[in-house]
């Protein structure tokens, strides 16, 4: 048997027709840039997430770089962040030519530990006024710990950028009432790279906030800094989502809640079924419903690479995010960090493994996963 980590064939079998039309109509309507179907998707999108406004971008790298320009990021100010994410989350910091300053991860969700963020200001009063963002990831489709950061955040007065590129949909309870991704700091951005939960036939991605001053700021800022045409108040980029991908969204957008519940069942099956001898299953911080399971992680103790060399050996996709930490990577180096000073990223990126997760996935395909797996250890 033969197991993709992701197979999107199968998805595009249930939407064909409806997809199909959808890029149809675009197509006759010739408005390809922007137009109807982006602002019926920020709409919709910000009604999904509980934020007042949706700001559609060319994807969630994008968000994440019209957002820090948005707020006003520049050239050495400090921004807070994980280590361990795609590499976005960093790379669009030292674009504007701030500074990521990196805090470990908590070892079980591999999400940034509010503890230690609250240690670095305790540590670096300092540089404390020149922190001008901090920017959680809510990795692999399960919030961040929000009230504490925002709490953080509120004392020092800096906004929070929440990279909800993984985490559609997925829900925090917060002291404030239950909340989704995106819609807790002072914007949120998503991704729709087709991999992820709603992904689109492209590349996409989206502004969320309820703050209409940075919303039309970002609405700016997305086609180059003016409105009206030609008129430009300040200096932006072409930053705009192509109709095309808007109208894909679309058509997604409705089944997005029976595919996340198809991801949390196959969660549930790996939890109950897999049990090889020392590995680590992902931990559900609050509820199983809240999590989307963009990735199913599993932590591997021993034998990683050779575990990685079984499963593909036996046609099992499998993928490892992220197997390079921020502060090791070549292009980083000259923010002076070392191996060793952030343990749990660096476990967290040699000793990991993505399962495929996939709402399609039978009973019969993840019993496989699980006994090749299994068959490993038995070796």
């Amino acid at each position: 048997m033969k197991i993709p980590l992701l197979d999107l064939n199968a998805q595009l079998e249930t939407i064909r027709v409806e997809l199909k039309a959808a890029v149809d109509e675009v197509i006759e309507s010739n408005r390809y840039i922007m137009g109807p179907k982006v602002t019926e998707l920020e709409q919709k999108i910000a009604e999904y997430s509980g934020a007042q406004y949706g700001i559609g971008v060319s994807s969630g790298t994008d968000a994440l770089l019209v957002s820090l320009m948005a707020l006003d990021i520049e050239p050495g100010d400090l921004v807070l962040t994980t280590p361990y994410s795609f590499f976005a989350t960093a790379g669009v910091v030292a674009r504007l030519k701030a500074v990521p300053v990196f805090v470990d991860i908590d070892p079980d969700t591999y999400n940034i530990d509010p503890a230690q963020i609250r240690q670095w200001f305790q540590k670096n009063k300092d540089k404390a006024s020149k922190v001008k963002c901090i920017v959680p990831v809510h990795l692999y489709g399960q919030c961040a710990d929000m009230d504490p950061i925002l709490e953080i955040a509120a004392e020092y007065n800096i906004p929070v950028v929440e990279d909800a590129a993984q985490a559609i949909g997925s829900r925090y309870p917060s002291k404030n009432g239950l909340k989704r991704a995106g819609a807790m700091g002072t914007v949120g951005c998503f991704s729709f790279f087709p991999s992820k939960n709603l992904g689109c036939i492209g590349d996409g991605g989206m502004v969320i906030t309820n703050d209409g001053t940075l919303a039309d700021k970002i609405e700016k800022l997305r086609n180059h800094g003016s409105h009206p045409k030609y008129y430009h108040s300040m200096i932006g980029g072409n930053f705009r989502l192509d109709a095309i991908q808007a109208a894909a969204l679309l058509v997604k957008l409705p089944y997005l809640e029976e595919w996340h519940k198809g991801r949390q069942q196959n969660a549930s099956f790996y939890d109950e079924h897999l049990n090889a001898a020392g590995i680590r299953k992902p931990k559900v911080t609050y509820r199983r419903e809240y999590h989307i399971y963009n990735q199913y992680i599993i932590s591997v103790p021993e034998k990683r690479d050779e575990l990685r060399a079984h499963l593909q050996a036996n046609d099992v996709g499998h993928e490892v995010y992220y197997p390079v930490p921020f502060h090791e990577q070549e292009c980083f180096r000259y923010l002076g960090y070392q191996k060793g000073d952030f343990p749990h990223s660096e476990y967290a990126a040699e000793h990991t493994i993505a399962l495929p997760i996939y709402p399609e996935l039978t009973d019969e395909m993840k019993s496989y996963v699980i006994e090749t797996i299994g068959s490993f250890y038995k070796c």
